[in-house]
């Protein structure tokens, strides 16, 4: 599960440190910056974070102080691995500042390191972005392009409107189809990470083989804060319940599309949420759960973060602080006292006490149990985020289901993309696309449990 609540992943994201850049007053003496550049990530691998802090102008000192510094930079090193060399630099100027551009080996990602300098020579901008997070994305070799049309749609939610694809394959005849339904946090309608878009991967892979896909913008990516009438009492029904439901409705319209062929699947938290949207729903004709946990989001996070922190041998300070960060915000989940208008800070972002007290209540495994309509479970078996765990509880919970598959991939990571050795968020920033034979048992399934798929 990519957990991320409002805009915060709870896997700690290669650290995009942008820091707003104030244009210098007054020219000085021509600065190399360059050396400058060098210096300050000499500084920073070798861990001395005040001598960093020394070069700030004023901007950088209040928005980036030495212990955030030392978070964000430890925190992209659990992800990314021991810094290596750089290996190129680049500089150009822009609205007045000085930027280097300096490609950085780390371990196991290339990282694009952005420093900007004022005239002066103080440091006033930070920020990071994957090399590979420039390679323009390419349709996998298993999307037959000329296969299908894909049309602009808008899915309505009350006054929500939410733009959106289908990709109607053109076999014709009335179609199968399936509606996207996104992991947590504001995901677009590719679900893009980095360079890689696993819903457009899922859409051009289906409609290729028969089966209709329609994917659209979460909420939250469009409209952020604003996502609901009343932010302060968010819950996941607005975050990404109705907007599901919303969509089925849709396609329901489509002349191409078999009403009664309507399926969900849903990513990590979509797929945690997918039997509660198709609960007392009649136009969901069955459930694909790709990576949904099985298990409460505070189950999850401390285990998320132990892992990443694992990830370059013995737990630093720096990032024993991240796990203890987390199992604060597990304890403000877990609070018996939490009360509706309350806040609760997850890894420091504040989440309001209604989205915590509304899953309380909702127990995944149970409601799928309650369900009569197929129900497909997919699991990558390298996923650190949503783990095995989550797929035994599916397993267990739908024992006596006669309709339930499951399917686990030995080489799968959360994103389904294939990989070898233990997963890593880096892993997920570079190049790659959701494994074929994923898409070919959701195909089949699709076209086995839509023609026997029962009422509810």
């Amino acid at each position: 599960m990519r957990v991320q609540i409002r805009g915060l992943p709870l896997t700690i994201l290669i650290a995009a440190m942008t820091i707003s850049i104030s244009v210098a007053a007054q020219e000085a003496a021509k600065q190399d910056y360059e050396a400058l550049a060098r210096a300050v990530i000499a500084d920073l691998v070798a861990g001395r974070y005040d001598k960093v802090t020394a070069r700030y102008n004023e901007q950088m000192a209040q928005a980036l102080p030495a212990d955030k510094l030392a978070m964000g930079w430890e925190g992209a090193i659990m992800q990314v691995g021991a810094f290596q060399s750089i290996l190129t630099i680049e500089q150009e100027e822009n609205a007045g500042m000085h930027v280097v551009f300096a490609t950085c080996a780390f371990e196991r990602l290339t990282l694009i390191l952005r420093l900007a300098f004022n005239a002066q020579g103080q440091f006033a901008g930070f920020s990071s972005v994957p090399q590979d997070s420039r390679t323009p994305w390419m349709a996998p070799e298993y999307a037959k392009m000329d296969s299908f049309i894909e049309r602009v749609v808008t899915v309505h939610c009350g006054h929500w409107d939410l733009p959106g694809f289908v990709t109607i394959p053109k076999s014709g005849g009335v179609l199968p189809a399936i509606v996207l339904v996104h992991g947590s946090g504001p995901n677009d309608m590719d679900e893009s990470f980095g360079p890689n878009k696993t819903f457009k991967d899922i859409a051009y892979g289906l409609a290729s083989r028969g089966v209709a896909v329609l994917r659209y913008e979460k909420r939250t990516h469009k409209y952020h804060l604003q996502s609901s009438d009343d932010p302060n009492n968010l819950t996941v029904k607005e975050e990404e319940m109705d907007d599901a439901r919303a969509a089925v409705a849709l396609l329901a319209t489509m002349p191409e599309i078999n009403p009664r062929r309507i399926f969900l699947a849903g990513h990590s938290e979509g797929g945690y949420l997918a039997p509660r949207i198709a609960t007392g729903n009649p136009q969901i004709a069955g459930i694909i759960l790709l990576a949904g946990n099985s298990r409460p989001l505070e189950d999850l996070l401390v285990e998320q973060v132990r892992y990443e922190a694992s990830l370059n041998g013995p737990i630093t300070p720096v990032a024993q602080k991240m796990i203890d960060a987390a199992e604060e915000s597990v304890k403000e989940l877990r609070n018996p006292d939490l009360k509706p208008g309350m806040t609760v800070h997850l890894l420091g972002a504040p989440l309001p006490a209604s989205y915590v007290l509304d899953l309380r209540a909702y127990h995944p495994t149970e409601v799928a149990a309650s369900l009569k309509i197929p129900i497909l479970v997919l699991q990558g078996e390298r996923d650190y985020q949503v783990t095995m765990t989550d797929f035994a509880g599916w397993k267990k919970a739908l024992a006596g289901h006669t309709n339930a598959t499951f399917k686990s991939y030995p080489a799968i990571n959360h994103l389904f993309l294939p990989g070898t050795g233990p997963s890593s968020p880096a892993e997920y920033l570079k190049p790659n696309h959701v494994e074929l034979d994923v898409i070919e048992d959701i195909a089949a399934w699709v076209q086995h449990a839509g023609m026997a798929a029962p009422g509810k």
